[in-house]
């Protein structure tokens, strides 16, 4: 029986499921790759092309509500988008495998599995990423991002072509949605070191516990889960380009161990007291005023200044209304390849709605309404009730709220950092049940 081509990488901590799956799997599939511990997945998909992943959802004694198998899934998604992710979970929690399903899994199996659905699913999901890939080609290389023709975005983009032939740090500022990831990406592809790993680091997402281990590794013994020595993400981008997302969420009392790295240029991992050599270029990005920040000594200056060589700043989409209407139709090719849909054209009262509307959410908005409408519209035309707008707004008429917004997540941050994180303290006296101080913790990210 000949092989199918495919590589596999299965990510679990018991010995015995990576043994068996390894063993199934290989009879079927060229490469197959397995780790105990899921921090190397960084490390592996730095080095390897992988298309598809078996991933649990679990990983430490007493902790089976799937939160690591989803934090893990979003890491995958965002470092490696055509990869196929099949959760595997042995406790049946299907509100948990749902939620995987939302957040970009292919889909999920329930252990011990039956060997013949592990290898239809398998199978499915390398058939899945076998069309993905040939999407991506057919699309084109010269159309992997947007960029416009509006002055403003020209501006920023020659900039960024000027210091990517360079070694300087880079801190990219923006509203959300308006593309820094993409630009970030853009200086590294640019760049002498573009042939070496690009590590993308959502600091917003990574709560202060494990912020240290995170970025610059641990010792085997160094807490209760440390059972092998662990490179951080710094080490990963060895000789290649770290990119610090959410710079401005880093707490206070965590920058200075930031600002020691980039300072000296070496890290020491947790349960260790050598310090390794680091050559990595560090581009930095957030959404947040800096310079207000260092003024508020909420961020501190040395390290605004050690990240802030060149700083290049991206507008938002109301400020590029003559990228709006290219954009739409750059989003509305990406999407018909995504989904293998025929043809597919804006009306022109959708177009005019689309000229019209503040985005408010950038081309992250753009690309989620522009997607909705492809799935939903018939007949090859999208119209405005595809899209899906609502009432036509302008940037000024949202301002008041947004400010309201600012202020209660300041309110939230300041209380919670008085009573040391308790939820319960923080939702009385803010007056909020626990239930709606946690939804209002998730609405603003605050971890």
């Amino acid at each position: 029986m000949k092989k199918t081509n495919a590589s596999i990488l299965v990510i679990d901590d018991q010995e015995d499921i990576l043994f068996a799956s390894k063993m199934l799997l290989k009879k079927y599939f060229e490469n197959i790759y397995t780790l105990n511990n899921p921090k190397n997945v960084v490390e592996l998909l730095a080095k390897n092309t992988i298309d598809v992943v078996l991933l649990d959802m679990n990983y430490r004694i007493g902790f089976e509500d799937g939160k690591e198998g989803l934090y893990l899934l979003r890491e995958i998604k965002m470092l490696s988008p055509k990869t196929i992710v099949i959760l595997m979970t042995a406790f049946g929690k299907v509100e948990t495998a749902v939620e995987g399903l939302k957040a970009g899994a292919f889909d999920y199996i329930l252990k011990p599995w039956e060997n013949e659905k592990l290898l239809s699913v398998v199978k499915q999901a390398v058939d899945k990423s076998r069309k993905e890939q040939k999407k991506s080609n057919d699309f084109g290389i010269a159309e992997e991002f947007f960029v416009g023709n509006s002055d403003i975005i020209k501006k920023a983009y020659s900039l960024a072509d000027k210091v990517a032939k360079t070694d300087a740090n880079v801190l990219i500022l923006g509203e959300n949605g308006t593309g820094k990831y993409v630009l970030s990406h853009h200086i590294y592809c640019q760049s002498e070191r573009k042939n070496n790993p690009f590590i993308h680091v959502d600091l917003g997402s990574l709560n202060s516990n494990i912020f240290e281990s995170e970025l610059f590794g641990y010792a085997k013994g160094a807490f209760t889960d440390a059972k092998v020595d662990t490179p951080g993400r710094f080490e990963m981008a060895q000789n290649g380009t770290i990119f610090l997302d959410e710079i401005g969420n880093v707490p206070l009392h965590l920058q200075s161990k930031l600002l020691q790295v980039i300072q000296n240029k070496t890290v020491t991992r947790l349960g260790e007291s050598k310090a390794r050599p680091l050559n990595v270029r560090i581009i930095t990005a957030t959404n947040l005023n800096l310079k207000q920040a260092v003024v508020d000594k909420n961020f501190r200056e040395d390290l605004y200044y050690r990240i802030n060589t060149m700083e290049i700043v991206l507008p938002p989409l109301r400020e590029r209304d003559e990228d709006k209407i290219p954009l739409a139709h750059y989003l509305l090719r990406k999407m018909i390849a995504k989904y293998g849909r025929d043809e597919i054209t804006f009306n022109e009262k959708a177009l005019e709605q689309i000229a019209k509307h503040a985005w408010n959410g950038n081309i992250r908005e753009m690309e989620n309404r522009i997607e909705r409408a492809v799935i939903l519209c018939e007949n090859n035309h999208i119209t405005v009730s595809d899209l899906d707008l609502g009432q036509i707004t302008t940037y000024e008429e949202n301002q008041d709220d947004i400010q309201l917004s600012a202020v209660e997540k300041t309110a939230i941050e300041k209380i919670l950092f008085k009573n040391n994180n308790n939820i319960s303290k923080t939702a009385e006296e803010l007056g909020l049940s626990r239930g709606a101080l946690y939804r209002r913790l998730e609405k603003y990210k605050i971890n």
